[in-house]
């Protein structure tokens, strides 16, 4: 006979299993031979990292579909309820990885609009920022564009988009010192100002990679084989895309005019021109030419941004490019071992971090993907109580139940490509 100890451990693990919601392939039955249970992933190459997808098929038709997510989970979250503003930084570089630049940057302006200095940014920093953005906006989106291409059978054009995404990486490195996890980026500045020669090889590279934007649409945009992959696959109506939340290309390619750059401008945005491209069907294909033209308009901006940064190309006026405050900003090396008041201020940034307000701020950015959203609740102090991320590739993934049933196993691969997400920043 059992115990009573006994019984209440069997009883107890009862009650767990049963309040614990039902695995992905739980949801789906296997009705008699009629239809198949197929997973997807996380290995598969075409789910572009550790996504898995259990897939109901009736025969080659997806009847269902349940997105599986947090194979990458790391508690970033967490994490940054333990280190100061400015030590979290690095770990922005792992969301989007593709895009470590412009995450730095919406992680930054989150902490600034707490601590209530985001309109004292040096216009030379607010331009610098501009610039290592649309970099990697445009990284980003040569990326997925090269990934996409491949995924659907033209390996040429994976080829052509690498070539111009490793000189963004050379100009990465002269910029931050690093080529993939930059951490450039500081709260109230940047870490550093422009090298010399950077000016002119940035905008010798916005001459080139025009070049390779024509290549690959003359490879993709009126391929068959592309067309036919693409076009009417994945359509995606405004209202689906509003109301689950899309943001980015995905919910412009839908025909909705939101872009975070123009609805609630932020650095000098507002003073620079540039077109929003809207797709009209809100199919794979829509998908695909908004991030071309979202190409062409970055390279407009990183123009307009060489031409009109104060200090001009060597910074000869010594325009600075972080904010003068020595609470928030560390301070010249010189001045920390020539006064006591700077030593001080260095000494409390580094092993305590900056003394924030209470308080509670969302900032999103327009990232690559969508819209990167930080909620920061401050109680004081230089760490944060909580902070939430508002990752664009999770929330775009959350519309797969809704857009993939109805269509071919093969159309799988060609929405997941036009998707273009990231599971670093989906699963964080």
């Amino acid at each position: 006979m059992a115990s009573v100890h006994e019984i209440e451990v069997k009883d107890s693990a009862a009650r767990a299993a049963a309040a614990m919601p039902p695995a992905p392939v739980d949801e789906l039955q296997d009705l008699q031979g009629d239809k198949m249970v197929l997973n997807m992933g996380p290995s598969h190459p075409s789910t572009h990292g550790v996504l898995r997808i259990v897939l109901e098929m009736d025969g080659e038709i997806v009847t269902k579909a349940i997105p599986d997510v947090g194979y990458l989970h790391r508690g970033d979250e967490k994490i940054a309820e333990n280190m100061t503003y400015t030590q979290f930084i690095p770990y922005t570089d792992r969301l989007d990885y593709l895009a470590p630049l412009a995450n730095n940057v919406a992680y930054a302006l989150a902490v600034e609009k707490l601590i209530g200095i985001d309109g004292k940014l040096p216009p030379r920093c607010q331009y610098i920022r501009v610039i290592c953005c649309e970099l990697a906006r445009i990284s980003a989106h040569l990326l997925g564009l090269g990934a996409f291409a491949m995924d659907v059978g033209a390996l040429t054009v994976f080829l052509h988009t690498f070539t111009e995404r490793e000189k963004i990486y050379n100009l990465a490195e002269s910029l931050t010192g690093a080529r993939f996890t930059t951490s450039y980026t500081r709260i109230g500045g940047v870490s550093r100002d422009l090298p010399p020669g950077w000016h002119a090889a940035c905008r010798r590279f916005c001459d080139e990679v025009v070049v390779n934007f024509d290549e690959s649409e003359r490879l993709l945009t009126r391929n068959r084989i592309f067309v036919d992959r693409t076009k009417g696959v994945g359509i995606i109506s405004a209202e689906d895309a509003i109301a689950y939340a899309l943001t980015g290309p995905n919910l412009r390619g839908s025909g909705v005019d939101y872009d975070v750059r123009r609805a609630t401008p932020y650095l000098v945005y507002p003073e620079l021109e540039f077109d929003v491209p809207l797709g009209s069907v809100g199919d794979s294909h829509d998908r695909y030419l908004v991030r071309m033209e979202e190409m062409r308009q970055s390279v407009r901006i990183i123009r307009q941004c060489l031409d009109r940064i104060p200090g001009g190309p060597d910074n000869a006026s010594k325009e600075p490019v972080s904010v003068a405050d020595g609470k928030v900003v560390l301070p010249a090396k010189r001045k920390v071992l020539t006064s006591m008041e700077e030593l001080i201020h260095q000494f409390m940034l580094v092993t305590q971090g900056m003394n924030a307000p209470v308080g509670e701020v969302y900032f999103g950015a327009e990232n690559p993907k969508g819209e990167l959203g930080f909620y920061i609740h401050s109680r004081g102090g230089g760490t944060p109580y909580r902070l939430k991320i508002r990752a664009p590739s999770f929330v775009n993934l959350s519309i797969l139940p809704k857009v993939l049933p109805g269509h071919l196993m093969s159309d799988v691969v060609s929405i997941l490509g036009s998707f273009d997400f990231v599971m670093g920043e989906c699963d964080r």
